[in-house]
């Protein structure tokens, strides 16, 4: 192969007359690319570290100071109160160096230290000042002392955070999580189960909660205080650990989640040309990653920064099976992905001589896989159902049969890649005599698909149709949703309003046709291997199929309008679910709504338990025929409660990560708490989440309102349960992805989905805009956590 022989920089050979040695040109030119890529790519990281290290300053405020104190001096002024001469008279003395020359060292000595005093002096007021939360407390419209101090903080914080802030360079300043105290966390787990329990229940857990406070929970919560003060976050790293990466069963479907594509449009028909487009995205993306010109995430309409430490791991990561607990690895670097086609895996680089093939050149790389006739090797077709089964059985095969030779060389190559691809013979979408149905069939392809044609382990697998149509799988340990939202919604708005595509649907610019083929992976599968892949497939299979999905758009209204009726759209929504769930079970539910603590530092997820006292007693009145005054008053309670929910939980007053850390505390001390235990058995039979849409402007929904992305979603947390996903976009539509199991008999999506449509009717109904305005009292909060 003309490209295996480019590879080799030099050979020789031993002849009678000696060693004759033979150079190849084009392969120590690569050779010397690809080493001054290496060191740009190093010299950048530097540079970034040492921006990064003296934020909020800068690197050239250094010289302003040293400036100004040899300023000083020539002024005969001592602005050091004695300290440049004391550090003159204990330095060495050197025949070399003239007493003037050892004033101006000293000085430049006195100058450094006192801009690193100044540094860590402005570094920890940022961080008192990111400590501060009240301000997301703060009453609407009421002109009080409080309203002040928010003023002056958001002032102070922009004066702190300096001008052109990297992607990383607020991670030193942001607090701590805090834990809360024992007393506070009980109290309002208690006041979150009470309307799940009867009197005879709440009462016996009334009593396990105060023999819990009294005794074992005081030496449990002393160990997580000592925590906190050692670790950057005192939750973060148990978190990864016991509830993703120590989980035995299947990650397809019970972990991982989805993202689709723009729900009305496909840029182009052509497979290879969207493929060609978003892939380089996908590499800019990267490229602004590792020189940190991403900007800082905050909250919405605020100047508070979120944690970015998720975002180190976006590419070049996988999850390693282990037999008593998988493991995340994290590589600097790769310019290649991984191709899955019918069977086959390629490896595909997309840097030629140091630089990013043009999308036009990835696209004509792709079509040379889609055009590839060779069959699968022996066992290759279906070895991703490794991924796709029990973790225990992959670790115990990946040991056996892919630690060495060339199915450990071409599983690194996997692994290692900056991301994985798969190329899907199959067209989805929005399509077709049923589009409803279409997209069911769309969100169940991207959570599984057929259960060997995507890579469940890499951070995240793209997935393009035959059709135009992409998506997206992720693996959930290594990062949150807005990470990953963050990454898709740029690559969209990039493949579709800069790159663009020609008048056929190709991309656009000019080809290399001598680019080197992209390299078929080789494996050598034993029988036993094939069998163990065929066990692995069955039990995905069967979890695939018991997957019941329904995905729709609700056009009638939008955040526009919930918002005039002065609510907050995310709560209106999470009370509709609550409505929805009543009127399908007749019951109420333990509820989980997902929430970030990135205003800490390695801050993840926290949960908001939105089934409260407040909500189930608006929604019996307006099921029991209450008077539209008495339920829009419990509607506005229960909506407020949510909201004040939704503050404690992004603040570190959260309830369920505190139990949970206890649990695991009680654990490694070998101490059982029936309270604990009863805690966290309890299952969530209602799991919902916001997809975010955290890049407006990259998205022009005026002029191109089609171009609207559907979201994602997820699969069901609890066997009995809804895993409901919902993402608010623009203001006159919201898109809801609802999964629970066939093997239930009392769950069905799409009756789920009608109850959720009749509610949101409802609700907007109770809460009509052209009613007379409520009283300031009644008046809700502002929405800080709004498209989060």
């Amino acid at each position: 192969m003309a490209e295996a022989h480019q590879a080799v920089a030099f050979q020789f050979t031993v002849t009678p007359e000696g060693i004759d040695v033979q150079l190849s040109h084009q392969a120590l030119t690569e050779i010397y690319r690809s080493g001054v890529r290496s060191w740009k790519k190093r010299i950048i990281r530097l540079k970034n570290s040492v921006i990064t290290g003296v934020y909020p300053a800068s690197p050239s405020s250094w010289l302003f100071v040293v400036i100004a104190i040899l300023a000083t001096m020539y002024t005969r002024s001592d602005p050091s109160m004695g300290l440049i001469a004391k550090i003159q008279e204990h330095m060495p003395v050197s025949p070399t160096m003239s007493t003037q020359c050892q004033a101006v060292v000293s000085a430049v000595l006195f100058s450094t230290m006192l801009w690193l005093l100044l540094i860590f002096t402005m570094r920890l007021c940022l961080k008192q000042l990111l400590s501060y939360h009240r301000w997301m407390f703060e009453q609407h419209g009421k002109i009080a002392v409080s309203h002040f101090l928010t003023i002056s903080f958001t002032a102070l914080v922009r004066i702190f955070s300096g001008r052109k802030p990297l992607l990383y360079s607020y991670q030193g300043s942001l607090p701590n999580l805090p834990v809360p105290t024992i007393k506070d966390t009980l109290k309002r787990y208690l006041e979150s189960v009470r309307p799940l329990m009867d009197d005879a229940q709440y009462e016996h857990l009334t009593n396990l909660a105060a023999e819990f406070e009294n005794s074992l929970g005081k030496r449990l919560q002393w160990y997580l205080k000592l925590k906190a003060l050692w670790a950057s976050n005192y939750v973060s790293d148990w978190w990864e650990e016991y509830i993703y990466l120590r989980g035995r069963n299947p990650i397809m479907v019970n972990s991982n989640y989805y993202g689709m594509d723009f729900l009305y449009v496909t840029p182009t028909p052509i497979q290879a040309a969207r493929a060609g487009n978003s892939i380089h995205a996908f590499f800019l993306y990267r490229r602004k990653l590792h020189k940190e010109e991403i900007k800082p995430s905050r909250i919405p309409g605020t100047v508070i920064p979120l944690c970015a430490a998720q975002c180190e791991r976006i590419f070049n990561t996988t999850r390693t099976p282990g037999e008593e607990t998988d493991t995340v690895q994290h590589w600097q670097d790769s310019d290649y992905i991984v191709v899955y086609h019918r069977g086959r895996y390629f490896r595909l680089r997309v840097y030629q001589a140091g630089r990013l093939l043009s999308p036009r050149e990835i696209e004509f790389q792709i079509q040379r896989i889609l055009d590839d006739p060779s069959p699968p090797l022996k066992g290759e077709a279906k070895l991703g159902a490794l991924t796709a089964g029990d973790r225990i059985p992959w670790a115990k095969a990946r040991k056996a049969y892919f630690s060495s030779g060339v199915n450990k060389r071409s599983l690194d190559y996997i692994e290692r890649a900056a991301f994985f691809v798969t190329l899907d013979d199959d067209e989805q979408g929005m399509m077709g005599d049923d589009p409803a149905a279409s997209l069911d069939c769309y969100a169940k392809s991207l959570l599984h698909g057929k259960c060997y044609d995507r890579w469940f382990d890499k951070s995240f697998s793209v997935v393009y149709y035959k059709n135009g149509k992409n998506g997206i799988n992720a693996e959930h340990s290594w990062a949150d949703a807005p990470v990953l939202a963050h990454l898709w919604e740029y690559t969209l708005a990039i493949d579709s309003f800069q790159l663009g595509y020609n008048a056929e649907g190709h991309c656009k610019g000019d080809v290399d046709s001598s680019l080197p083929r992209p390299q078929k992976l080789s494996w050598e599968i034993p029988p036993e291997c094939e069998e163990q892949i065929s066990q692995s497939l069955a039990v995905a299979q069967a979890l695939a199929d018991d997957v019941d999905f329904h995905v729709f758009s609700f056009r009638d209204f939008g955040k526009g309008k919930i918002k005039k009726c002065r609510v907050s759209p995310d709560a209106f929504i999470q009370m509709v679910l609550q409505m929805a769930y009543y009127r399908d079970q007749t019951t109420f539910c333990l509820t989980y709504e997902a929430s970030m603590t990135r205003l800490f530092r390695e801050g993840r997820t926290e949960t908001v338990r939105s089934c409260t006292n407040e909500s189930s007693a608006f929604i019996r009145a307006l099921e029991g025929g209450e008077t539209a005054d008495v339920c829009r008053r419990l509607l506005r309670a229960a909506l407020e409660k949510h909201q004040q929910l939704y503050r404690l939980a992004m603040t570190g007053s959260g309830i369920d990560r505190h139990l949970f850390c206890l649990y695991v505390v009680s654990k490694y001390l070998r101490v059982d708490s029936p309270f604990l235990k009863e805690v966290l058995s309890e299952p969530w039979r209602l799991s919902t989440s916001q997809t975010p849409v955290q890049q407006a402007e990259l998205f022009d929904l005026v002029n191109y309102p089609e171009y609207i992305s559907c979201g994602g979603g997820f699969g069901p947390v609890a066997d009995d349960g809804y895993g409901v996903s919902y993402c608010i976009v623009g203001d006159d539509l919201i898109n809801f992805h609802i999964s629970c199991k066939h093997s239930c008999p009392n769950t069905d999506a799409h009756k789920f989905g009608a109850q959720v449509r009749q509610a949101l009717l409802d609700l907007m109904q109770l809460l009509n805009p052209k009613q007379k305005e409520p009283n300031k009292t009644e008046e809700s909060r502002p929405e800080i956590k709004k498209d989060l």
